[in-house]
């Protein structure tokens, strides 16, 4: 499955700000930034990011996915914290 279809689905499924996938050979991960996070449980998190992709998981089209959410100002503070010095 091609990174800009999750993407896509992903965008459409949860009203994102941001989204972003990457792939390594079978491994997927996607950075998600979107409002409907705040307040939301990590595991909680994870489900809504699933729950879009569900067919593709269990087809096998997607296998191994790491998933990285966050609010628009927990995503702003991250990538402070992640730029190359």
């Amino acid at each position: 499955m091609e990174c800009n279809e999750i993407e896509q689905l992903l965008s459409e499924a949860l009203s994102l700000e941001e989204v972003h996938v990457s792939q390594d050979g079978t491994h997927y991960k996607i950075v998600a930034v979107g409002e409907c996070f705040d307040g939301v449980s990590r595991v909680k998190q994870q489900q809504m990011i699933y729950a879009p992709l569900m067919e593709q998981v269990t087809s096998g089209a997607l296998h191994a996915i790491t998933i990285n959410a966050f609010t628009p100002t927990q995503w702003k503070r991250e990538k402070i914290f992640n730029m190359p010095g």
